[in-house]
């Protein structure tokens, strides 16, 4: 390191440096009292040498360094507690939100538990639901089928036992058109099964049980006032006709005066009047009949009930017969009705004809017919149901 000048410089009065050549006089104007300053020295010598000037140069830098530095570490230091300052205040606000945060998460934490609850019942709920819904749809066909084949077996039964054409023709077109609703190709077959026998019963001939029954019960009805032979009466007296005096005269001639018939003439038509009228009342005294059985004419009162109260029993029976279709025992009752009928009831009167017109009708009609059972729709059906 290079060696400072030994004579600094000399401030002047006014504190301003002095130039080095301001300190040696030239010659000829100095005294001998001054003293010499010898050349390089002062700050003008030491700011010639380079190495002072570096020297002086990194000072400056060195001292405007630090202050820089210190000026920059102060503004640091503030800022860092600026910012601490925010950060407490960060920090406090964020531990208040977290304990929010933590009390708001308790509360969804027990929301959330008893939501879980919730869609854990749901989800059973659901799940017996759709259980369910899968064992309606898998059993819903076997539902229907087994009602249709309870609707035909009971349809197959009334038309065996009864004879109901009409009821089991009902059964099966409501089969057919539940089938139809159902619209599923597995059904043809049945529904096949059901119109073969719909042709059936179509086919049948048709026996008018209503119309025969309002037959029955129309006889029935009338048997009181049909009249019996034990309860007829003598005949009205017919009045008597009066001999017109001019009838053997011409027609459009004038009657003769009164006074011009002669006696006679008035005894014969006097006679004539008398003994017709005396015929008339022979007449209703004696009557001659033909009766088969002499016993229908000598019935009581109370015999003539029973007699009609035994014929309405009769039709009744006859009425039953038809309705449970047994023929047989319609063909008797209705036989012993018409027996009844001609052997105690006036068969010339118009009534009676009426009634015993009206049980031939019945009796002309065919009471049982041959009927098909539903076996090829029962067996179809069943046979779809044995399916696995």
């Amino acid at each position: 390191m290079n060696e400072l000048p030994n004579n600094p410089e000399k401030p002047d009065m006014g504190g301003a440096v002095v130039p080095p050549e301001s300190y040696a006089a030239p010659a000829s104007a100095g005294g001998p009292g001054e003293p010499r300053v010898p050349e390089g020295s002062g700050l003008g010598g030491i700011l010639q040498k380079p190495q002072n000037v570096a020297i002086i140069a990194l000072a400056v830098l060195l001292a405007l360094q630090t202050w820089s530095t210190h000026t920059r570490f102060n503004r640091l230091r503030e800022d860092v507690a600026r910012t601490l300052q925010k950060d407490n205040a960060s920090n406090a606000e964020t531990a208040q939100a977290v304990r929010d945060v933590q009390e708001a998460a308790k509360e969804l934490q027990v929301k959330v538990g008893v939501l879980e609850n919730r869609q854990t019942e749901a989800q059973s709920q659901q799940a017996a639901l759709e259980q369910m819904y899968q064992d309606i749809s898998k059993n819903r066909d076997e539902w229907a089928l087994s009602e249709i084949e309870q609707v035909l077996s009971t349809a197959s039964q009334q038309l065996q036992l009864a004879g109901n054409v009409q009821g089991a023709l009902i059964a099966l077109q409501n089969a057919d058109r539940s089938l139809s609703r159902a619209d599923k190709p597995q059904f043809i077959t049945i529904r096949r099964a059901i119109a073969r026998d719909i042709d059936k019963l179509k086919a049948l001939p048709s026996v008018d049980q209503p119309g025969m029954a309002l037959r029955l019960d129309n006889v029935i009805s009338q048997i009181d006032s049909l009249p019996l032979l034990s309860d007829e009466k003598p005949a009205e007296p017919i009045a008597p006709t009066r001999a017109n005096p001019g009838g053997a005269r011409s027609k459009g001639k004038t009657a003769a005066a009164p006074a011009e018939q002669s006696l006679a003439r008035r005894v014969a038509d006097t006679w004539r009047s008398w003994s017709h009228e005396m015929w008339d009342d022979i007449r209703q005294l004696i009557r001659v009949r033909t009766v088969e059985n002499p016993d229908a004419l000598m019935l009581s009162p109370s015999e003539s009930y029973f007699v009609r109260e035994n014929l309405k029993l009769r039709l009744l029976n006859a009425r039953l017969a038809l309705l449970s279709r047994n023929e047989g025992t319609f063909r008797d009752d209705l036989t012993s009705a018409q027996q009844m009928l001609e052997k105690y009831f006036d068969t010339k009167a118009r009534s009676t004809q009426a009634a015993q017109a009206l049980l031939r009708q019945v009796q002309a009609n065919n009471v049982t017919i041959d009927v098909p059972d539903l076996s090829e729709s029962l067996n179809a059906v069943r046979n779809y149901k044995s399916k696995p």
